[in-house]
């Protein structure tokens, strides 16, 4: 078995579809499944996609994440079985159905008929089914479509009606009428998880309003009681104000622009009034209880009303401690005066426009009656103050339509009463991130309402309650026992409207007929309940054996925003139904933003097609940006210039280091049976197999934390470490053809590939094929079939891990000096300094390699020559010492600056502390500065120095031009096309300043380059230049 030549180039896209055909072909997924038969398994919910609509590039990004860990998991040798999902009833679907007809309403939907209505709906969330698909498969996100649940499929629809009549059998389930959030447009109620997904910013009215009062002590000072209220059009229906019975209220007197009047304001609002005011009297908010006043519009009907009544839910935080009641619009409203006996009126109609025959505003859009009313408020004299209020306010997440909380009958599922279990679950659930569980979602969970779960539409899962006249209901659990009820066969029907209508039965406790109820249930109960519903549970056979084996999921996956959605609905229902959450960990995801840092948008012609993207830059490298360039819950900039980024940095230097690897093994004919054991080979191999040791403990770690940036950012260092350390360091031996190089980076480069798998399932196969299974016969078909690797702890040395990254970081400062300095890496220098902790203790290779990269002759410590090389100053740490010594801070910097700064430094860097007067300080308690002298270039960061001596003899210069010719003989080798082993015949000319030193190193020069031949041509042109030298090659 032999290595083949694995081009330095690469076309990611191409490569891609390549790949995805060598799966499709090999049914390599499948196969991932069925392999793992009979072991653990490891569950994972796909939140089902609505496919009325095309996808979008945020698709892909939840797609990544819900991928790389049923991958990781997979090859942890675990049994993982993904089954997609399509999400098909509700709002959404229903509006976009009504744009495509020209609808502007339920009236024009009953008229064009709800069967048929339907059928369009149904078609609509299966137009876009393909396009989801085919950018599934393209990204490389493995899932089952052929065994899809659909949450409109009569088996799901059953399941959800069995669900819910446990609930209803709990007596959770009920109906009642309370005022919550309604769309005027779309004619139905909307939950509060729903509501949470719409707030807009909007200017509104916000008024003053004077209500004269009519009894009492009070009105004989001729006081108004002052409302301050930002829904002018609720004034119509006006029926009591309510005051706090424990806050102290005031009857001043107000002189404004030559007018004096008398309000009632809570004492703590006063400064709300304008003018002067005198306070002339003081009033207990009990005290005030019943007290009567006149309302500014008499348009409708509302006897016995108008009075005082007490609330404890006002506040004295803002308006003017007296809030105006309409029950029929807002939810305390209606709690506040039920208990007072007031009546309810609602002059609205549920189309979200006053009745007609109100005076003034009748047949006006509730929103649009504010001004004429404000107007109207100004004639009468009622209008104490006027200004526009900037808010939040919510509308319709789906039509955007201004909400209107409306006094309505609706289906509740009692969420409150199983607050303490809620808050149960979420305490044994794992957020990422951890802010989540007592933040956002804590916070929703502790102020948990009850779901409005009745719709009053069309396409959604039928209400399965059967109602009499005498209000005898029962909740159907499946159409086998609505058809044993009906006395019909239904096991064929169509469980939507209008079909399940027309099934009528006889009432068991009266003699009227049960009727089902017309509404539809909230969309989301049908995602919320997929755990079981997937499976058709509890009807369908086998069901509760498959439930049982996957519940709770271990993971599940969506955008930050499903925290009030999929992810409330599915811990919901799990928790109503079985009294256990429907998932273990979940993993709250950041938004997608264009580049500049903008929401994406066709309106702003900034949106990046899911395709299009992957096919220019390739799916691995949108996957490898989504999951390593940032923590998973933060929003993500994804643009072009950003994933080739990613690409050229990590992606691209994986595959140099293949394609360095198979050039060389194969010129060496290297086989794996001559790989010499670990603990024989030589430093620089031992050190880097340590690193992948660590690093297959930091990526399994990572991975099972659903840490994906984490994983991310370890597998990149490894990647330049091998690059861009080992393979450079050890450049030499691979030339040789050694076999204990050749295996180290075999190995390190089949490991690396197996950790990479989950994040970057394309190239990581292609690798797979192109570079292990041929050379190892024992190699797993794919690399997704393959095991995760095991870190080995005798592998693992971290002294010499410690020393390693010691010369690097001594070699990255002398560097910064260079290039400070102006000199080029290939002049070599006579000398360079160091002050570093323990790099005296360096292995001589180490110390070696430092000198080599930084291209100088001798290595020495710097503490002996401080004073010769930089002026160093020192002031007092203030932060450490502060930390260490409090009030005696000053005293110490005095001392600090009294002492010889250089002694001082010498002293520290050589023992680690130092007294100063009476104290101890160490290094870090002082703050350095280093002014490099003439002919020095130093470097310093966190207590390390390197200090370049750049005083250049001839000598030294002479080698540089040595250097610099070899460099331009190698890149004439590489431009010419030669092979790494091609020896050659060089022809060479340069400046007469030079020759001398090119003639005296022509032995070195020629075995660097390969040369056999190596003869001056003075019939070559010398080159414009800093050295001039020309050459020519020819093949020996």
């Amino acid at each position: 078995m032999s290595f083949r030549p694995i081009p330095a180039q690469i076309d990611l896209p191409a490569m891609e579809h390549s790949i995805l055909e060598f799966w499709r072909t090999h049914e390599v997924f499948e196969e991932s499944v069925t392999a793992r038969q009979g072991q653990q398994t490891w569950t994972f919910y796909e939140g089902p996609p609505t496919a009325n609509g095309m996808p979008g590039t945020h698709h892909i990004e939840a797609r990544v994440f819900k991928d790389v860990f049923p991958r990781f998991h997979t090859m942890k040798g675990k049994q993982v079985v993904r089954k997609a999902g399509w999400d098909c009833h509700g709002l959404p679907v229903e509006i976009a159905v009504e744009k495509e007809l020209g609808f502007n309403g339920k009236g024009d939907i009953e008229k064009f008929g709800i069967a048929e209505f339907n059928d369009k709906c149904r078609e609509s969330v299966t137009r876009h089914v393909d396009a989801f698909t085919a950018m599934t498969n393209r990204m490389g996100f493995w899932v089952d479509f052929d065994q899809a649940y659909w949450t409109m499929a009569p088996a799901y629809v059953e399941s959800v009606w069995w669900s819910l009549s446990q609930i209803h059998k709990k007596g959770l389930l009920v109906q009642d009428h309370r005022v919550a959030p309604y769309c005027p447009r779309c004619g139905t109620g909307l939950s509060d998880h729903e509501l949470a997904q719409g707030y807009e910013t909007v200017t509104d009215p916000s008024v003053y309003v004077r209500f004269p009062i009519t009894s009492g002590p009070l009105q004989e000072l001729g006081a108004a009681l002052l409302v301050w209220t930002t829904t002018p059009w609720t004034l119509v229906s006006n029926t009591a104000i309510a005051v706090n019975p424990s806050v102290t209220y005031v009857a001043a007197e107000v002189t404004h622009e030559e007018k004096t009047e008398v309000l009632v304001i809570a004492e703590p609002l006063l400064e709300k009034l304008q003018g002067e005011v005198k306070i002339l009297k003081k009033i207990s908010g009990k005290d005030l209880e019943r007290t009567t006043y006149s309302r500014p519009f008499n348009y409708v009907e509302i006897p016995d009303s108008h009075f005082v009544v007490l609330a404890d839910y006002v506040t004295t935080e803002d308006g003017t401690g007296l809030v105006h009641q309409s029950p029929a619009f807002g939810a305390d409203d209606l709690q506040v005066c039920r208990a007072y006996g007031l009546p309810v009126v609602n002059p609205v109609a549920p189309d979200g426009h006053f009745l007609a025959d109100v005076e003034l505003v009748g047949g006006m859009f509730f929103k649009d009656a504010d001004k004429p009313l404000v107007k109207e408020l100004k004639s009468r004299g009622l209008l104490y103050r006027h200004q526009p209020y900037e808010h939040s306010y919510p509308h319709c997440w789906r039509c955007h339509t201004a909400l209107i909380y409306y006094a309505q009958p609706s289906w509740y599922i009692r969420t409150t009463s199983i607050k303490d279990e809620l808050l149960r679950e979420n305490a044994a659930t794992n957020w990422y991130p951890e802010t989540i569980k007592t933040g956002r979602y804590g916070d929703w969970l502790n102020n948990n309402i009850d779901w409005a779960l009745s719709r009053n539409r069309y396409w959604g899962t039928p209400l399965p309650i059967w109602r009499c006249e005498n209000k005898h209901e029962v909740c159907i659990e499946s159409l086998a026992d609505l058809g044993r009820r009906a006395g019909q066969e239904l096991s064929a029907l169509d469980p939507h409207r209008p079909f399940v209508d027309d099934i009528t039965f006889a009432c068991t406790q009266c003699p009227e007929t049960m009727i089902r109820v017309p509404e539809v249930i909230d969309c989301w109960y049908d995602s919320g309940a997929m755990p079981f519903a997937q499976w058709g549970y509890p009807h369908q056979e086998g069901s509760k054996e498959k439930f049982e084996a996957s519940y709770p999921a271990d993971f599940i996956c969506e955008a930050i925003d499903q925290t009030r959605g999929w992810f409330y609905t599915l811990m919901t229902i799990g928790t109503l139904v079985f009294d256990k959450s429907s998932y273990e960990n979940v993993l709250c995801l950041g938004h997608i933003l264009d580049k500049d840092g903008r929401k994406m948008s066709k309106h702003l012609g900034n949106v990046l097609e899911p395709m299009a993207l992957m096919d220019q830059h390739g799916a691995d490298a949108v996957r490898w940006y989504m999951l390593a360039a940032g923590s998973p819950w933060s929003a993500r900039r994804v643009g072009h210039d950003a994933i080739s980024d990613v690409v050229r940095k990590t992606l691209l230097t994986y595959w140099n280091t293949i394609s360095f690897h198979s050039l060389y093994a194969q010129a060496s004919n290297f086989d794996l049976s001559q790989s010499p054991a670990r603990n024989t080979r030589p430093v620089m191999d031992r050190w880097i197999i340590s690193e992948l040791s660590l690093l297959i403990n930091e990526v399994e770690n990572c991975l099972t934390n659903f840490d994906s940036q984490g994983a991310g950012k370890a597998l990149a260092q490894f990647i330049d470490d091998l690059s861009n350390w080992y393979v450079r360091r050890s450049r030499r031996r691979f030339w040789d053809g050694d076999v204990a190089a050749l295996a180290t980076l075999h190995e390190c480069l089949s490991t690396l590939t197996q950790l990479l798998a989950p994040m970057v399932p394309f190239i990581s196969e292609h690798v797979w094929q192109e570079l292990i299974r041929p050379v190892d016969a024992t190699a797993a078909k794919s690399v997704h079939l393959s095991d995760f690797p095991v870190s080995d702890s005798s592998d693992i040395d971290r002294v010499l891990s410690a020393q390693v990254a010691l010369t690097r970081r001594i070699v990255e400062l002398g560097r910064a000096a260079r290039a400070e300095s102006g000199i080029k890496i290939r002049q070599p220098l006579q000398r360079a300094l160091i002050a570093a902790s323990g790099w005296a203790g360096l292995p001589a290779d180490m110390r070696e390699q430092i000198a080599d990269e930084l291209n100088v002759i001798d290595l020495a410590d710097i503490a002996n020559a401080d004073g010769d090389l930089v002026d160093i100053s020192v002031k007092a740490n203030f932060r450490t010492l502060g930390a260490k010594f409090g009030g005696e801070v000053q005293a110490i910097a005095k001392a600090i600056a009294a002492t010889d700064a250089t002694t001082l430094v010498k002293s520290l860097r050589a023992t680690g502390s130092a007294t100063v007067g009476t104290w101890s300080i160490e290094l870090d308690d002082l703050v350095i500065t280093e002014v490099p002298r003439t002919g020095w270039m130093v470097a310093s960061h966190e207590g390390e120095s390197v200090a370049l001596d750049l005083a250049l003899s001839p000598e030294l210069i002479a080698a540089g031009h040595v250097r610099e010719v070899i460099r331009f003989i190698q890149e004439a080798r590489k431009t010419s096309g030669f092979e790494i082993s091609d020896r050659i015949h060089v022809s060479w000319n340069a400046p007469d300043e030079i020759v001398s030193a090119i003639e005296s190193a022509q032995e070195h020069i020629s075995a660097e380059v390969l040369a056999t031949a190596f003869t001056r041509d003075l019939t070559l042109p010398v080159l414009d230049g800093e050295v001039g030298f020309n050459a020519t090659l020819v093949k020996s």
